[in-house]
């Protein structure tokens, strides 16, 4: 062996030396780095489309370094190569006290900062387009029949597309725990959104829906109009239900599809949001004699009869009060 190859030896040795000790430091420090503990500026922590993870650490970290902006810009691309994993946009909840492995692992998924978003039952379409300008900057209305109100969830970021997804899975889902019920012989999906409805504008709680439900299949089965007053105001208002006056007797005869003092059966569909309570008390089937009711304002309650000659005894009396 030549005094070339020795010292060629010599420098391979010392070289791949180094490059173990450089290694080790390297992965020493980078452990020690993902375990430090980092402060928040902001909490929640915005990431626009389009940062790379320098401007992230600068806009989100107080007090980081360029050694360990560097050190992390490393780890994020070797991470991102082995496992796929990338960074996301939006809003993060990161609390102060984190790691820094904490921040990575968050800032990798979907926003975890949610939305709460409710749609109140009995609303109008009005009211729930008003709501939803709140959230989403652009949305379409959602007919009646699509949804069941309810409190949703949902990741800040979310597009509205992806809420729409999320409430018509709900409705579905809904409606398979009770494909065994009985209501589903007589009416279809949509039939049972409209008659949810109709509890929704006239029930005052859920006993008050239990007996009205009844009074509305009781009416149908002797192929009776259902008479009801609600979608008379629906009718007249087109949904709005802002009529600031009672209900008049010539109003009854207004010749609308909805109007169900002039038309047989249901109307062709829902006049307002249906919640899942009012659903639940739907599928309740409850059953009772009852063909007639009206409302009793000095004791704030439907009156109930089960004859047309007992309903106008009782209204009577009412009035002559």
């Amino acid at each position: 062996m030549d005094l070339e190859e020795q010292i060629l030896r010599y420098y391979l040795k010392a070289f791949s030396f180094i490059i173990i000790i450089f290694t080790f430091l390297f992965v020493f420090y980078t452990l020690y780095l993902l375990n430090k503990d980092i402060e928040i500026k902001n909490n929640p922590i915005s990431i626009n489309k389009g940062d790379n993870i320098e401007e992230v650490l600068k806009n989100n970290i107080l007090d980081v370094t360029f050694l360990e902006i560097t050190f992390i810009k490393i780890y994020m691309k070797i991470n991102s190569f082995i496992n796929k994993n990338f960074f996301h946009y939006g809003d993060f909840n990161v609390q102060s006290g984190s790691s820094f492995k904490d921040f990575l692992n968050i800032i990798s998924k979907p926003s975890n900062v949610l939305l709460k978003i409710t749609i109140v039952e009995g609303w109008s379409q009005n009211q729930l387009d008003l709501e939803l300008s709140k959230f989403f900057t652009d949305f379409n209305s959602i007919p009646y029949q699509d949804i069941i109100a309810d409190t949703y969830y949902l990741n800040k970021n979310s597009d509205f597309v992806i809420f729409l997804n999320k409430l018509e899975n709900y409705k579905i889902n809904y409606f398979k725990k009770y494909m065994n019920n009985e209501l589903n012989e007589k009416f279809n999906v949509n039939e049972l959104m409209i008659i949810g409805s109709l509890l929704e504008k006239e029930g005052l709680d859920e006993e008050d829906k239990k007996q009205i439900s009844s009074v509305i299949f009781n009416r149908l089965d002797r192929k009776m109009k259902l008479q009801i007053d609600a979608t008379v105001l629906f009718a007249i208002t087109n949904g709005k239900y802002d009529l600031n006056r009672k209900l008049l007797k010539s109003d009854l005869k207004i010749n609308h599809p909805f109007n169900t003092y002039i038309h047989n059966g249901l109307p062709p569909e829902p006049i307002s949001y249906v919640g899942k309570k009012t659903l639940d008390i739907l599928f309740a089937n409850n059953k009772n004699d009852f063909l007639f009711y009206f409302f009793n304002y000095s004791l704030n309650k439907h009156i109930f009869s089960k004859s047309f000659k007992e309903h106008k005894k009782k209204l009577y009396e009412y009035r002559k009060k």
